[in-house]
């Protein structure tokens, strides 16, 4: 462990990373160069400017509080901090960036993250528990995540692996995924394609072309696939060509502490 508490993962001899760089370095790597990405806040920012600092200088992000084009030196610290803006191609009404730029397709690839996920990619982030009313926990809720679902020609999810994340029926579907599987996206006509990935702390589960359920197709250097079923809140399917996903580079590992050594340094 390191000291901030967070789990190491084994690396080589010229340098150690924690399961956290991995996974943002994994997001990182599924962005392409001249891509249109709407980012949230958090790890999903992290990836998304990890990818712009190494292989995709030509990668627009797309920020909820309206800015176009971002390209902060460090990890904003909201949707509202002021170097989006400062460094933003243009700024626009945040009507406008759902009606005119998601709602119609115009943004490639929309990054969320979830309190809970199921087999199916639904997402909550509204309640614990089985009533609305009432909640065990009564979450952030939705804000731009359910139009980013249905709308974006494709959804990455970035989210920790635990049973209570990876449940087999989220309490709450906040933003559709595959709903109850094929076909659940094409009868409410909604035209994004819906998630494409869901990267964990363990490796990377993709949704299988006929059943649309959740199967790990990657895992990181040192994880198990015991390792990952036991934190699946559901009989995971595991793809027959299951690969080791390579780690961080010293490259990708130098821009993201650089990213966050910046934040640190305000």
């Amino acid at each position: 462990m390191t000291a901030t508490g967070r789990e190491e993962v084994p690396a080589s001899a010229a340098d150690t990373f924690t399961a956290d760089e991995i996974m943002t370095a994994c997001a990182a790597r599924a962005l392409a160069d001249g891509m249109t990405c709407f980012v949230g806040i958090g790890l999903p920012s992290a990836a998304a400017n990890l990818a712009r600092a190494t292989h995709a200088p030509n990668l627009v992000l797309i920020y909820e509080s309206g800015t176009i084009g971002a390209k902060p030196g460090r990890l904003p610290l909201s949707i509202g901090d002021g170097i989006l803006a400062e460094t933003a191609d243009a700024v626009v009404s945040v009507p406008e960036i759902f009606n005119y730029w998601l709602q119609p397709g115009r943004i490639g690839i929309g990054f969320l993250g979830a309190a809970q996920i199921d087999r199916f990619g639904n997402i909550n982030t509204t309640v614990i528990g089985a009533s609305y009313a009432d909640p065990k926990v009564r979450l952030p809720g939705a804000g731009g995540a359910p139009e980013i679902a249905a709308s974006c020609r494709e959804v990455i999810v970035v989210v920790r692996q635990t049973r209570r994340s990876f449940v087999d029926r989220v309490d709450f579907v906040t933003s559709v995924g595959f709903g109850d599987g094929p076909g659940y996206r094409e009868r409410r006509g909604l035209t994004g394609a819906g998630p494409r990935k869901v990267i964990t702390d363990l490796g990377i589960l993709e949704p299988d072309p006929a059943s649309c359920e959740l199967t790990l197709t990657g895992i990181y250097p040192g994880v198990t696939v015991p390792d990952v079923r036991a934190r699946t809140g559901w009989e995971l399917a595991v793809s027959d060509a299951l690969e080791e996903l390579a780690p961080p580079t010293a490259a990708e590992l130098a821009a993201l502490r650089q990213l966050q050594a910046n934040s640190t340094s305000l």
